[in-house]
């Protein structure tokens, strides 16, 4: 089996990370974030982790059904909202920036950008920004539906990654729907609690956040993966399919038009591991 092995110079120094997006996946991976942070420094890591959370977004009364925030929040921005908890509670100095990304921004001191959007044109304007000139190690993208979700961690073709074999394919590379902003639908909020829980379950934003989590706690911990992002689902027991560091994997989920179906992922037709 292939393995990825960790790049070198994000264990010498502290570790940049952008987390685009404040939503569901956004904030459930700003809540983890602080621990993974904790767990560096133990494993002696230097520095640890400094986050910037990036959304222009601010919360509405929804937003209190299933994303972390109160009634008391409503219309303020949720990048400095969560921001600002965090520096609170564990004493760090991370930054909340309520703008969206877009083309024009260079990520610039940027080692892991995190994408927790959910939109194909959002999708996008990532691979844009962390591809071609940037120097981003890893783009880190979550994305679910009702029940279920994936993950994949990628290293975008940019000055700091080159062309080669076991180069970490990214969510656009395996699956180039995610980033064709023709296909984009109806993305309005939801305009009320039940309907905001019909469109997800209120538990899938965190299950698929601490998978990804621990996907890059043992990248740091051990210095290498043998996979490199997952298919979750809420609907059967044990429903995490791991995707390999695997150049004909790859190549076979290319093919496909489309994300595989759990159940496509469960007999391994995309050659998937648990």
């Amino acid at each position: 089996m292939e393995a990825h092995h960790i790049h070198p110079e994000l264990l010498k120094h502290k570790v940049r990370v952008l987390v685009v997006g404040c939503g569901g996946n956004g904030s459930a991976m700003a809540a983890g974030l602080p621990y993974l942070h904790q767990a560096l420094l133990a494993y002696g890591h230097p520095e640890g982790l400094h986050v910037t959370l990036l959304d222009a977004d601010v919360i509405s009364p929804t937003n209190c059904v299933r994303q972390p925030f109160s009634r008391s929040e409503v219309g303020l921005y949720k990048s400095v909202v969560l921001a600002n908890r965090l520096n609170l509670f564990w004493g760090l100095d991370w930054a909340g920036i309520p703008e969206h990304l877009d083309t024009n921004r260079r990520l610039d001191g940027v080692d892991i950008v995190i994408g927790c959007v959910d939109t194909r044109a959002a999708r996008a304007t990532i691979a844009k920004c962390a591809e071609e000139w940037s120097e981003v190690d890893y783009w880190l993208d979550l994305g679910n539906n009702a029940d279920s979700g994936q993950f994949v961690l990628g290293e975008p073709l940019n000055r700091r990654n080159r062309r080669r074999g076991l180069r970490l394919r990214t969510v656009s590379e395996l699956f180039p729907e995610v980033i064709q902003t023709e296909m984009d639908g109806d993305d309005l909020p939801s305009c009320s609690a039940a309907e905001a829980l019909d469109r997800q379950e209120p538990f899938v934003n965190p299950t698929l956040a601490n998978h990804a989590l621990a996907l890059l706690a043992r990248l740091f911990r051990y210095g290498t993966i043998s996979y490199h992002g997952a298919f979750v689902s809420l609907s059967s027991v044990g429903g995490a399919q791991g995707l390999r560091v695997d150049p004909k994997c790859w190549a076979r989920l290319r093919r496909k038009p489309r994300l595989p179906s759990q159940r496509e992922a469960k007999i391994g037709r995309f050659s998937l591991i648990s």
